[in-house]
């Protein structure tokens, strides 16, 4: 259905359905669910007298059923228990342990780089020094830590451009990049545990190559919405997460306000509209996810548009970097500048939050 009954109004509605049910979650609540679930269930048995009652008759109906599907949702997947890991976790667990341990043998200087890479691939932070975690805490600079649709994305980048040099962008290559990057953005999210905000972010990229696949306009906030939609359905408890909350609200920010203000700078190929691009997206993403951020941890980061300025282009070059060398180490060929390369990008972006937080 277009207009209101869209998926944008749906995933909105399921998302405030599946917030009530969390809060409602800590209750015995099987009655309601037993009583919700059929009225939700109605436009299915009744499809035709919904189509002879109207247009809006008809969106209000859907909306409601969308918003108590989603608090059916969320109540009852409360009250399922935990189930042990599958086989495709227990492997991809493997996976990452072994992926720790491949940069662990790579031939650094010190231990910082290798803690440093382990963290940004692997999401695992216990190698990581004091210091090094209150640099980048002090400057803003925890999302750089913390795995989200940033590292997931700046590989899905290294991806793209990588089979465009390998096997170009002629029709027949579309099947086999579809397969190698939605295939190889699931098997990262499993490996690193497919916390929210990476789940949000493969949902994203899968759902994008899909719609290129079959040659269909791709919509930001549609692809968004519908990636809510999907992750909810499958993970209703995920909406009370801190993590779930800023990923969607800072690509909300991105895709709602960004457009916008990176107009204000006239067109031109100067270096200056590049860094107000990067400028223009840090400022749309903090509009959104700034007052949630003060709420839940009642600081806010001074210097966020200086650390984003410098650091993000510094991770994304290091993550570029360090998936290289670990790629090369994992078939034995790896040159030493290439390790020396990604050991000073570490050195480097560790040393410039230091800096930042000691401002």
């Amino acid at each position: 259905m277009a207009g209101a009954t869209g998926i944008e109004f749906l995933s909105l509605l399921f998302t405030a359905g599946a917030a009530v049910g969390t809060i409602l979650s800590g209750h015995n609540m099987w009655a309601l669910c037993a009583v919700l679930l059929p009225i939700s269930a109605l436009p299915c048995f009744f499809p035709r007298i919904l189509i002879n009652a109207g247009r809006r008759t008809s969106e209000l109906v859907f909306g409601l059923s969308f918003l108590i599907l989603g608090v059916v949702s969320a109540i009852s997947r409360s009250m399922v228990p935990e189930t042990e890991l599958s086989v495709v976790e227990s492997t991809a667990r493997d996976a990452a342990e072994s992926l720790r341990a491949l940069i662990g043998r790579i031939p650094f200087g010190d231990g910082d780089a290798a803690a440093l890479l382990t963290a940004l691939l692997t999401g695992d932070k216990s190698l990581l020094s004091r210091d090094t975690i209150l640099a980048f805490r002090d400057s803003g600079a925890s999302h750089i830590l913390a795995l989200s649709g940033l590292h997931i994305g700046i590989i899905y980048m290294v991806a793209d451009r990588l089979l465009s040099i390998l096997i170009g962008r002629a029709p027949w290559t579309r099947w086999p990049r579809f397969i190698i990057i939605t295939g190889a953005s699931a098997w990262f999210t499993l490996m690193t545990g497919a916390g929210p905000s990476i789940t949000r972010a493969f949902l994203f990229i899968a759902i994008s190559e899909t719609l290129r696949l079959l040659c269909r306009p791709r919509k930001p906030m549609r692809v968004l919405c519908l990636a809510l939609l999907i992750q909810l359905v499958i993970d209703p408890g995920a909406i009370s997460t801190i993590g779930f909350q800023l990923s969607y609200l800072a690509m909300a920010g991105i895709f709602l306000v960004y457009p916008h203000m990176e107009k204000w700078y006239p067109e031109s190929s100067s270096p200056l509209r590049k860094i107000w691009q990067s400028a223009a997206l840090s400022i749309s993403c903090q509009l959104f996810t700034g007052p949630l951020a003060w709420y839940r941890f009642h600081s806010f980061p001074k210097y966020f548009l200086l650390t984003n300025l410098i650091a993000l282009p510094l991770t994304t070059i290091l993550m570029t970097a360090g998936t290289a060398t670990v790629l090369l180490s994992c078939i034995g060929c790896c040159p030493g500048f290439m390790v020396r390369i990604t050991e000073h990008l570490c050195h480097l972006l560790t040393e410039v939050l230091r800096i930042i937080s000691s401002m």
